[in-house]
């Protein structure tokens, strides 16, 4: 019937709660957020969304979802403007799943801001600036973690890119894909995933990123607490880009999408190594709140 949807094939190392997790997550996003699209699963004739298929001695479990129309961000000649817009997306966003939980969203997930386990662990594949992802490492330990209980907790999307993020042919942000990077997690990792993709485009990032920030404040207000910690947060993100970049590249040194990104992040965390972080984290305070 001329339908388009997509074929989505996972790793087979994937765990099947985890995918469960997400078309749950789709699902709810879409009874609570009206205005928000989101890919739906669809379901066979047995009604399964989840499919096993066996080829060559590998199972991998396959889901089709909804295609949604629209222009990805990345492929949008936006103004600044779209900056705050985008932050109220993901305020509106964050509001519709504020009510979702399921247990396979409390994983150890290396893309999860909250766990600098992953860079501990992986910063000794770096080939150089271990002590640039240290210096870091160290400040978040400094300002956000002694104040954690303080800092809500939910289930995140994680991965509000140029490349998940869907654009109406007036230009208005509607809609979101891509739902694999689905974490509990802090809830203000949520605009600080967003604002550390914003800040690699950015020669002077600090009032990109505050534009986001404010448009999810709007939204869905942060604490005092969460909105201090959030510049911290966008700094381990650059951290956690390459260190797995530095990782991958050694696994599997043909993907080049692996480290499409890398060399930017190095150079937004060189350039942020020369500021005073503490008096970016009052900035971005005072311009949310403003």
């Amino acid at each position: 019937d001329d339908q388009k949807i997509v074929l989505k094939i996972s790793n087979p190392d994937e765990d099947k709660a985890v995918l469960v997790m997400q078309n749950e997550c789709m699902k709810y996003i879409h009874d609570h957020g009206a205005q928000l699209q989101v890919p739906l699963a669809i379901a066979g004739n047995a009604g399964n969304d989840i499919f096993v298929v066996n080829r060559e001695a590998t199972t991998y479990l396959v889901r089709t979802v909804s295609y949604l129309p629209g222009l990805q961000l990345k492929d949008v000649a936006h103004h600044e403007s779209m900056l705050y817009e985008l932050g109220s997306f993901l305020g509106s966003l964050r509001q519709a799943m504020s009510g979702f939980d399921h247990y396979a969203a409390s994983r150890d997930f290396p893309w999860d801001i909250a766990y600098i386990d992953f860079i501990k662990a992986h910063k000794r594949y770096l080939p150089e600036g271990e002590e640039i992802v240290d210096y870091f490492v160290g400040l978040y330990e400094k300002n956000v973690l002694p104040n954690q209980t303080n800092l809500r907790k939910g289930v995140i999307h994680n991965d509000s890119n140029g490349d998940n993020v869907l654009v109406d042919n007036d230009g208005a942000i509607r809609g979101i894909i891509d739902f694999g990077d689905v974490v509990y997690s802090f809830v203000a990792c949520e605009p600080a995933v967003c604002m550390a993709y914003v800040a690699l485009e950015k020669d002077e990032p600090l009032e990109p990123i505050a534009q986001v920030l404010k448009g999810f404040h709007e939204k869905f207000p942060l604490t005092s607490d969460e909105l201090l910690s959030v510049v911290y947060m966008v700094c381990i993100r650059s951290c956690i880009t390459v260190t797995m970049a530095a990782e991958r590249k050694k696994l599997f040194p043909e993907n080049e999408y692996i480290f499409v990104t890398e060399d930017q992040a190095w150079n937004f965390l060189r350039k942020m190594q020369n500021q005073d972080l503490p008096t970016w984290a009052k900035k971005l305070l005072m311009y949310a709140e403003s």
